[in-house]
């Protein structure tokens, strides 16, 4: 903006120059000429000069102000001053050229192109208003407009070489990658060897399908760094992603010839040897780097899992890591990234337990870490492991006290263990705390231990609001339709909407022995005795999940319809099986309910 402010600013002081020429011109008039004139053509003179000077003032002073707006990023009120100066200058190429950069600021390219035209051609010279021009036709993807601006720049001269970056890149726009390649040379030729231009030049080879000219590039720049193996392994990537792996063998020696303390070799060549199906090389590859002293255990850790992420569902390559992974963990016992590893390695192989502990040292040496904490927690579900499953979330929710999943986890756990008030608490902090989560399954899970919690402190209005809540989303939702239908008959309340209920859960479950079982229950309450005879006989006949509690209550019912001889009989057997009600042993020695 200073070199605009100094454009405008000398060609004031061109008109300035212009108007002191007319006042010497008057003064070599001949004196009695200029007396004929006498005082009035002076005055006009003068007056003259004075408004042109009050005009040019008021030019200058809302430029300043445009300027001011612009470099303050107001370019609304930047354009309002620029449009004064040019209403009274439309050849103003200054004040052309910065409406059409405060338009540009504002996202109206449209508007904007011709203001920038204007300046341009007001003076062509002028690069700045180019680049301007060449960048709003580029916003239209008018590339064949913006190329020729860009390459009239380049064509001034040598100081101009760098914009041939900007022209190739609109070439690749245009489509014209050949001539992207040729702006790109010359550029080179100006400038000298340009890491960045020389992978552009790259990507438009390999685009091309021209592997040996991407390589003579990657060529380049190894020849520019002689003593440098990334370059080496650079182009060994290259070699591999495009099925040249023994040429990237080559590099990758010339490499470790170089320094051969790189673990990205070693990566590179386990990788070339396992497509190879070399499984043996591909171990003795990465030993090198789990042996290497120099690295630390954590980046050992992220190389070994970034070898298991290309190694795919390989069992042998998988089985190798696995390997690996434990004798790194064994020799860096207290880093948790190698504790991390090996969990992730142990889980995707389907070995939850193993997985489980890893996790828990992991969480023991470094607790900040919350996708370590959430796996635990998952394990310790899923392998029923409820003490372990209270304690870690305990311990989790000591750090991350404000993340509702791992309140939920406590809540089940407190559940579980019949601990029903931490129960209700935990699970009550959960549901605040993901009350604006989209996981419908989450939140029926959390109601659905609601209601079991509050039937365990008796609090049965709170528990039917809940079952009610889930059954409003999810209206067959097998674990309410059960304990819902069930705790009803126990209370001996709302029998009809627990018939109702256990009648859609046997419907939907019509082999579950538990789930007759609650039916049954329920129509027994409603002296139903019957009924629930039939449908506990459809239990009974679920001989993996019968327990001493069906056949007891098929003895209840038996005795209700006056068989008390064969209700004995089922009593006793439920003894033998166990898991029975604290009355079983009275109604044994009765032989009455």
């Amino acid at each position: 903006m200073d070199t605009l402010c100094k454009f405008y600013l000398n060609r004031r002081l061109i008109g300035w120059i212009g108007s002191l020429g007319l006042v010497l011109w008057f003064s070599v008039t001949p004196a009695s000429a200029q007396r004929r004139r006498a005082k009035s053509g002076a005055d006009t003179t003068l007056a003259k000069a004075a408004s042109t000077s009050t005009v040019r003032m008021e030019e200058e002073t809302q430029f300043t102000e445009g300027m001011r707006y612009l470099m303050t990023d107001e370019p609304t009120k930047a354009i309002a001053q620029f449009t004064k100066v040019l209403q009274k200058d439309p050849n103003n190429a200054a004040a052309q050229y910065s409406t059409a950069n405060a338009l540009l600021k504002t996202g109206k390219t449209a508007e904007a192109i011709p203001y920038a035209t204007k300046a341009h051609s007001l003076d062509s010279q002028n690069k700045f208003y180019a680049l301007l021009l060449a960048e709003l036709y580029v916003k239209q993807k008018r590339y064949s407009e913006a190329e020729q601006l860009y390459e009239g720049l380049v064509k001034k001269g040598p100081e101009n070489a760098e914009y041939g970056v900007e022209l190739a890149a609109i070439y690749l726009f245009n489509e014209k990658p050949d001539k992207a390649l040729e702006a790109y040379n010359k550029v080179e030729r100006e400038l000298g060897l340009n890491e960045e231009i020389t992978r552009q030049k790259q990507r438009i080879y390999l685009k091309q399908n021209k592997i040996d000219k991407a390589v003579e590039e990657a060529e380049k720049l190894v020849a520019s760094e002689p003593t440098d193996p990334d370059y080496l392994l650079e182009g060994a990537e290259l070699l591999i992603a495009n099925d040249r792996a023994d040429q990237a063998i080559t590099w990758i020696d010339r490499a470790l010839k170089l320094s051969a303390d790189l673990p990205q070799a070693h990566v590179l060549l386990a990788d070339i040897y396992r497509k190879k199906g070399d499984m043996a090389r591909v171990t003795k590859e990465l030993n090198q780097v789990l042996a290497n002293p120099n690295l630390e255990a954590g980046l050992k850790a992220r190389i070994l899992s970034s070898y298991v992420d290309v190694t795919g569902k390989n069992p042998g390559a998988q089985q190798d890591a696995l390997g690996m992974a434990q004798n790194l963990a064994k020799s860096s016992p207290n880093d948790p990234k190698t504790q991390v590893m090996l969990a992730d390695l142990l889980m995707q192989q389907g070995k939850k337990k193993e997985a489980r502990d890893a996790y828990a040292k992991a969480a023991q040496l470094d607790a900040s870490i919350y996708e370590v904490w959430g796996a635990l927690l998952q394990l310790d579900g899923e392998l029923n492991q409820v003490d372990s499953l209270l304690v870690h979330s305990e311990k989790a929710l000591e750090v991350f006290p404000t993340q509702g999943l791992f309140w939920y986890s406590n809540g089940s756990a407190n559940l579980f263990k019949r601990k029903y008030q931490q129960a209700v608490d935990a699970l009550e902090e959960s549901k605040k705390l993901l009350v604006s989560s989209a996981n419908t399954e989450l939140k029926k899970g959390i109601d659905a231990q609601l209601g079991d919690a509050y039937n365990g402190l008796g609090d049965h209005a709170k528990s039917d609001e809940a079952y009610e809540a889930v059954l409003k989303v999810d209206p067959l939702n097998d674990h309410v339709l059960n304990n819902y239908s069930y705790f009803l008959s126990l209370r001996k309340d709302n029998l009809p909407r627990a018939l109702q209920l256990g009648q859609k859960l046997v419907e939907r479950n019509p082999t579950n022995a538990t789930y007759l079982d609650t039916y049954a229950w329920v129509l027994y309450v409603s002296k139903d005795y019957a009924k629930a005879k039939q449908y506990l006989e459809k239990a009974l006949a679920d001989t993996a999940n019968l327990s001493g509690t069906i056949i007891e209550h098929y003895g209840d019912v038996l005795y209700q319809l006056g068989q008390p001889d064969k209700a004995m009989e089922q009593w006793k057997q439920a003894k033998m099986k166990g898991g029975t009600s604290t009355d079983l042993d009275k109604k044994i020695a009765t032989g009455k309910l």
